[in-house]
């Protein structure tokens, strides 16, 4: 009898720790990892982007790059919610990308309450977060050595983004348009 119970236990271990490996597998697919410069995290921004079906919001330092800039208002014609929360100083030029953004109808603040306001992240569907030291530039993307991590899937680690993202966002003023 305790021949058959060791048995029982010892395959009822092997299976719960085959689960629990099988589960870390599957979460493994669920985070992606992008360094620059070249294409990976570039290409990881603009695919979160791209499969966005809700919402995406950004909280930027920097923000010129306009391949994103693009692959948000495409993504705010496609009825997506985008909203922009930026540092003032870093993004009140003629020629930004959050300009370009604010004269196409997408919702920008701009936050001035900090000596910089250094964030660099998304939040994509209320569930998923991209963020990582990689400004939303064009140096960043080719020039800089930047990283960014992208978590899917993770309601929990979305709401403290999101909150954040809203708090950020009450402090700032609306962007106006330069036209």
């Amino acid at each position: 009898m305790n021949r058959k119970l060791s048995a029982i236990i010892f395959s009822f271990l092997i299976l719960f720790n085959s689960s629990v490996v099988i589960a870390n597998i599957h979460n493994i697919s669920d985070v992606e990892i992008g360094f620059s410069p070249g294409h990976k995290a570039i290409q990881i921004i603009l695919s979160a982007i791209e499969k966005s079906q809700r919402s995406v919001y950004v909280a930027a330092y920097s923000f010129t790059s306009k391949p994103i800039a693009l692959a948000l208002l495409k993504a705010q014609k496609r009825g997506v919610n985008v909203r922009l929360v930026v540092d003032k100083k870093s993004n009140t030029g003629k020629y930004t990308a959050v300009t370009y953004l604010v004269n196409h109808f997408v919702p920008v603040r701009l936050n001035n309450k900090y000596s910089i306001m250094h964030n660099k992240f998304m939040i994509i569907d209320n569930n998923s977060v991209e963020t990582g030291s990689f400004n939303y530039t064009k140096n960043a993307a080719y020039h800089n050595a930047e990283n960014i991590i992208y978590i899917k899937n993770r309601v929990d680690i979305a709401s403290k983004y999101l909150h954040e993202f809203e708090r950020l966002w009450n402090e700032g003023e609306d962007a106006k348009s330069k036209y």
